[in-house]
């Protein structure tokens, strides 16, 4: 054979070679995309939470699911309290309820990308990321107290029109003034307090429970002698005077420092000049109702919550069952931590296909041939916080059914169809 045809026969098996190559790499690399599809590393981090609270090993187990086709984003409000009584600390946490479930894109269930998020590429912009994070309902707080204002660069103030104030670092409320807040995804308490016990005390023929409580709050804030209440929001804020048709209960702005401000009302100033020209008789009465008309129907500060909220009335019996007898004495305990915020919950579904052992299964018949593995469904119900998801409860949804699959003749006791009896049924006689 020429020597030049035996190098165009070479070549030509060399490059069949290479094509075969790349054609086995493609394919191994989609396969590999469809039985291990990528996850973002919010997602990531759960399943690895997951696994370590179920406590499997990890040879014995194989997770699957987690699409987040499927995944359920809902809002909802926490609240976290820590309260201290004869030095033993208990935490408690509240959820309420979450209304609705939707499908929802959120910025953590998408790949991570080198590229500057923009609307070109497809990505949400930091700011509609910011404006997908939920929110409090707007909320009524009254002074006197301090607020500290953690994102003070988007801080606005409307007395009712807007105030350029500057970067608001913190906020005043003298005695009086009552703002409704706006847009904060949390509000929590600076520094610890003590409250005093019996919790179920009367006071001026009001049984009040944790209004008792407000009522004692109240008054320490007003003394000259106690610091005032102090208490911190995050989130981008608006403190707003209340809708009123009354020009003189607007309120007075006055800066303090750079970055701090007081917020005064002027019918309070009236009210304590009216209330010092009342007669010493008269004072217990009506200067009362003067300076607080609603003392004892709103849990002060937050003015716009009624005493007869379900919620607060369900809080109030959880602390007295915890207090137990010590509700009803003289004592004090503190309140160290106290937190509300707007959450973001995710739920999802996933499978768990675990390796079986010896003696794992039992009530299963002789004749029947034990499974290897078992397969169990579970829903997992996730806190969005930040970038992460982080697990709070996990239940098993669809628990393990044995189904039993008998053949005919072993239901029948394994006899022949010539050894079964012949049975005549009756004559009819409208049969030909």
């Amino acid at each position: 054979m020429d020597l030049k045809l035996r190098f165009l026969i070479i070549a030509a098996a060399l490059c069949l070679i290479l094509v075969e190559t790349r054609v086995s790499k493609s394919t191994a690399l989609v396969a590999t995309q469809d039985f291990n599809p990528p996850y973002p590393k919010a997602i990531s981090d759960l399943k690895e939470a997951i696994v370590k609270g179920l406590g499997f090993q990890a040879d014995d187990f194989k997770i699957s699911g987690f699409d987040l086709r499927d995944a359920q984003v809902g809002k909802s409000v926490a609240y976290e309290f820590d309260v201290e009584i004869d030095n033993k600390v208990m935490p408690f946490k509240l959820l309420e309820d979450v209304n609705r479930w939707e499908y929802v894109d959120l910025p953590i269930f998408q790949m991570e990308h080198p590229v500057r998020p923009n609307e070109e590429n497809g990505l949400l912009p930091k700011q509609q990321f910011d404006d997908q994070m939920p929110v409090l309902a707007p909320f009524q707080l009254a002074g006197p107290m301090e607020l500290w204002i953690q994102d003070a660069k988007d801080m606005r103030i409307s007395l009712p029109h807007d105030v350029d104030a500057g970067v608001l670092k913190k906020v005043i409320l003298a005695d009086g003034a009552v703002v409704t807040v706006k847009g904060a995804r949390s509000v929590s308490l600076r520094h610890p307090i003590e409250l005093p016990l019996p919790l179920n005390r009367t006071t001026n023929g009001f049984a009040s429970g944790l209004l008792t409580l407000a009522e004692y709050l109240q008054d320490a804030a007003r003394s000259q002698d106690n610091p005032l209440l102090s208490l911190r929001i995050v989130g981008p804020t608006s403190l707003a005077s209340p809708a009123t048709s009354s020009p003189s209960s607007r309120l007075k702005l006055k800066r303090l420092a750079p970055g701090l401000v007081e917020l005064s009302s002027a019918s309070k100033k009236r009210a304590v000049e009216a209330a010092d020209a009342i007669s010493t008789v008269d004072l217990q009465g009506e200067a009362t109702a003067l300076l607080a008309p609603d003392r004892f129907s709103t849990l002060w500060p937050v003015v716009s919550i009624n005493g007869s909220n379900s919620n607060l009335l369900g809080f109030e019996a959880l602390l007295s069952s915890v207090l137990g007898p010590k509700a009803n004495k003289e004592g004090s305990f503190k309140l160290l931590k106290a937190d509300v915020s707007a959450q973001t919950f995710v739920k999802i579904g996933f499978g768990v296909e675990k390796k079986v052992k010896e003696g794992e299964i039992e009530g299963f018949p002789e004749w029947r041939t034990k499974p290897s593995t078992v397969t169990m469904h579970f829903e997992v119900l996730a806190k969005v916080d930040g970038n992460k998801v982080v697990p709070e409860r996990v239940v098993q949804v669809n628990p393990v059914i044995a189904e039993d699959s008998v053949a005919p003749n072993v239901l029948m006791g394994n006899v022949t169809m010539s050894k079964m009896p012949v049975v005549h049924q009756p004559q009819n006689p409208f049969t030909l």
